[in-house]
């Protein structure tokens, strides 16, 4: 039950939240580089949110393909159990983001004081009855839960709202299913869904009891009836079979980018993967450092797609650098399970490259988030390198905390370019040096090995000579074995 004096704070964090200072999708603040391309991606996305004042009466055919853009109106619900006000206000406005990547439009908002969730209704009998006020004041037709709902939960809170209520696993799983682009996405968000979906299906009415033994549904007569599957179990079947298959999918798939990974370490090119929160602003400096030109939006979750490209130090060194799919609190396991074997290319990294938004309001509650996620693919033990992003944008007094508190940080900005050059030079002194030292003299026929040598090694001095080009150098083992037949 919430009392007198706590109602007050919950209110002004409803204000402030609704009032979206701070929250992701804040609008005037959508901005590119000229590193990031021509963004045409950006714009084929755009183009698919839905849109508000869409009729879904279905008075033409040609309007069912629309239904899916249809503009949803929605109250966010939270449950402040613990912590302060501050950490419920944070979590309310990243679910307000949420809500307004996935296309709808955040009308209102309640916020419980409780100790513990309750069983039945997930806010407790009274508030849930406030809460129906408050979607028929608005107008709403969906209310998102800022936390996961046990089936029961969900369907108590639909009973008492009288409208659709979803949960913030299943909010992030849309936005997911509507980022997704490659094959692989497509399939890993897909098992994601299945797996949030298999523990929630529900009969409706009669269709629980339908049953058919064997091949009796089939005309197949005598000796063939049983006691069959219900409709819900079925349904269930049918998913558990989709499931292996999409498992195998991923699987086969997976091994594509294990062979590319595996001839990178036969070269011994240093990896580095970019991790983070995110709208963290991961792929603008993947952009900013590579010119990669991959999607960059004001949006949580523009990024699924793992993409690698190369960049060299300012010593000459050639690493990959590898932008990942963004982290969230609470991000749902299935999500976690389903995009293993793309973090993968975290946890077989040489460096770390941790982005954190330095303009957010709680930039340590986003450090503690991703440490979870990556310690949970085995990536902790990678060597770290805590980048604090946006720093144009952030309070300097916080970023100064930032680079106090986290050892070997970095402050700087993808979209001016602060603080690139000293980001470069730590990544170069990070990553591991070649150890072999080679005095050779290669042949003008054997070009590549020079070539090889200047891209993957330290060279110590060149000089041209009417036999060759006389090296000394130092370079990774499996160079120096190339390299062994022309020793001087």
């Amino acid at each position: 039950m919430t009392t007198g004096s706590e109602r007050p704070a919950g209110s002004r964090v409803v204000e402030r939240v609704l009032s979206r200072a701070g929250t992701a999708l804040a609008e005037g603040d959508t901005w590119h580089h000229e590193r990031d391309g021509d963004q045409f991606d950006l714009a084929d996305r755009q183009a698919l949110r839905r849109v508000a004042g869409l009729s879904t009466e279905l008075t033409d055919v040609t309007e069912v393909e629309y239904r899916q853009l249809r503009l949803e109106r929605v109250v966010l619900a939270g449950l402040w159990t613990s912590g302060s006000s501050a950490d419920a206000e944070n979590s309310l406005r990243e679910l307000a983001a949420l809500a307004e990547t996935a296309g709808s439009v955040v009308t209102d908002a309640v916020v419980q004081r409780r100790h513990a969730p309750d069983p039945g209704t997930w806010l407790g009998s009274g508030k849930a009855g406030d809460l129906r006020a408050v979607v028929e004041s608005a107008g709403a037709d969906t209310v998102i839960a800022d936390g996961e709902l046990s089936p029961s939960q969900r369907r108590g809170l639909e009973d008492v709202v009288k409208v659709k209520v979803i949960d913030r696993t299943a909010l992030i799983l849309d936005i997911f299913a509507q980022h997704a682009k490659s094959k692989e996405g497509k399939a890993q968000v897909e098992l994601a869904q299945y797996e949030y979906l298999l523990p929630r299906l529900r009969g409706w009415g009669e269709s629980m009891s339908r049953q058919a033994g064997g091949r009796v549904a089939g005309g197949a007569g005598i000796g063939s009836r049983g006691p069959g599957e219900t409709k819900i179990e079925l349904d269930r079947r049918r998913i558990r079979t989709r499931m292996a298959k999409l498992r195998r999918e991923i699987a086969g798939m997976k091994t594509s980018r294990v062979m590319k990974r595996d001839s990178r370490r036969r070269n011994e090119v240093p990896s580095v993967a970019i991790a983070g929160y995110t709208n963290a602003g991961k792929s603008s400096l993947l952009n900013r450092l590579t010119g990669a030109g991959v999607l960059v939006e004001n949006a949580l979750f523009a990024t699924l797609d793992p993409t690698v490209r190369r960049a060299m130090t300012p010593d000459g060194r050639v690493f990959t650098l590898a932008d990942t799919v963004g982290f969230v609190r609470q991000l749902p396991h299935q999500l976690v399970e389903a995009f293993r074997s793309t973090l993968e290319e975290v946890a077989d990294a040489d460096l770390v490259l941790h982005v954190v938004d330095g303009s957010h309001p709680d930039p340590e509650g986003q450090l503690a988030a991703v440490r979870e996620v990556l310690a949970d693919v085995g990536a902790h033990q990678v060597p770290e390198l805590v980048v604090v992003n946006k720093a144009d944008a952030a309070d300097p007094a916080v970023v100064a905390r930032l680079l106090a508190r986290q050892p070997r940080a970095v402050a700087v900005s993808a979209r001016t370019g602060e603080g690139i050059e000293e980001l470069m030079a730590r990544v170069s002194d990070a990553l591991p040096r070649p150890d072999v030292e080679v005095d050779v003299l290669v042949p003008f026929h054997r070009g590549d090995l020079v070539s090889r040598v200047h891209g993957d090694g330290e060279v110590i001095s060149e000089e041209h000579t009417e036999a060759g080009t006389r090296l000394k150098a130092r370079v990774h083992a499996a160079l120096a074995r190339d390299l062994s037949p022309f020793e001087a």
